[in-house]
C-alpha cells in the first residue's frame, strides 16, 4: 500500500460532511450502527427505483473533487454478481445525464467501481465483458475524444467486421481514457476497495491487491456518488443502443466506511 497524500479527510458517515440523499421509487437510504444501506424494493420492471448518496446534487451539480486523491470504501452487496440486477457502484462521475436534476446534458467522465447486470451490455474496453462488477474509467470530455464524434455514425456499422473493430476501437479507447477490469470477488462479502486518482495515472485496489493500473486518468472536477438502481443500458461500438428498467428482487448495497484522503 502507498501512503495517502495530505488532504482533508471526507467521511461519508461523519457530520458535517453528511451525504445528500436521493430516493426514487422504492429506493431507500438508511443508516444503522455506522453502516449506510442503499436499498431498492422488489421491482416488476415497470418503474425506475434508485437509492443514492452523493455530495453534489442539491442545488445543482457542484463537483468538488480533483486529483490527486485516494478513495477508500468498505462495501458489500445483498446478492452475488450472477443474481444482482440493474446498476450499482461507488466512485466519481460528472452526472452527465442530469439524473440529479440538472437541466444541462454533458459528456461522461467516470472513475469508479461499477456494476451492470443483464441485459446491460457496455463493452467499452476491448476484451472486457460488457456487464459485471468492474473497475472502470472513461473521459469523453477530452479534445481527442471529441474529435472522434463526427465520424461515429459512419464508422459504427463497419465495426461489425472483427479486424476493423480491434484496429479502430483500441485507438478510440485510448482517446476516451477507457480502462476496465472485472473484479473476481464474492459481492456478498465485505471487501476493501480503493481508487488512487492521480493527475496522469490511476490505480484500483481490492483487498490491498492491485487490480488495475492505468497510465492515464480522467480529468476533474467530478462528484462522489454511491448508488443502486434497476436500470439497464446497452451501448456498443457497433451502434446498438437501448435503455430501460428491469424486474428485480429487493437488493441492497451496504457501506460501512468511505473516506477520501
Amino acid at each position: 500500500m502507498h501512503r495517502p497524500n495530505k488532504r482533508p479527510n471526507f467521511d461519508l458517515l461523519a457530520a458535517p460532511s453528511a451525504p445528500l440523499i436521493l430516493e426514487v421509487g422504492s429506493g431507500r437510504v438508511t443508516e444503522q450502527d455506522r453502516t449506510v444501506r442503499l436499498e431498492i424494493g422488489a421491482q416488476e420492471g415497470t418503474h425506475y427505483a434508485n437509492a443514492q448518496a452523493d455530495d453534489y446534487h442539491q442545488g445543482g451539480a457542484r463537483f468538488r473533487w480533483r486529483p490527486p486523491l485516494r478513495l477508500q470504501v468498505e462495501a458489500r452487496f445483498s446478492h452475488g454478481a450472477e443474481e444482482l440486477r440493474g446498476t450499482a457502484g461507488f466512485g466519481f462521475w460528472n452526472d452527465p445525464f442530469g439524473m440529479a436534476g440538472r437541466a444541462r446534458w454533458d459528456l461522461p467522465r467516470t472513475l469508479w467501481f461499477f456494476f451492470a447486470g443483464p441485459p446491460s451490455d457496455l463493452p467499452l474496453a476491448a476484451g472486457v465483458a460488457g456487464r459485471g462488477w468492474k473497475a472502470a474509467t472513461l473521459d469523453a470530455r477530452r479534445w481527442g475524444a471529441l474529435a472522434t464524434l463526427p465520424a461515429a455514425p459512419l464508422i459504427a456499422p463497419m465495426l461489425r467486421i472483427h479486424r476493423l473493430y480491434h484496429w479502430w476501437w483500441r485507438r478510440v479507447q485510448r482517446r476516451l481514457r477507457i480502462g476496465e477490469a472485472l473484479i473476481p470477488v464474492d459481492l456478498r462479502a465485505w471487501h476493501h476497495y480503493e481508487i488512487e486518482w492521480g493527475v496522469a495515472q490511476c490505480r484500483f485496489w481490492v483487498d490491498d491487491r492491485l487490480l488495475l493500473s492505468l497510465p492515464f486518468a480522467p480529468g476533474g472536477p467530478m462528484g462522489l456518488v454511491t448508488w443502486i438502481d434497476n436500470q439497464f443500458m446497452v451501448m456498443t461500438p457497433q451502434g446498438r443502443f437501448r435503455h430501460g428498467v428491469v424486474a428485480a428482487e429487493a437488493q441492497w448495497l451496504e457501506i460501512r466506511a468511505l473516506r477520501i484522503i
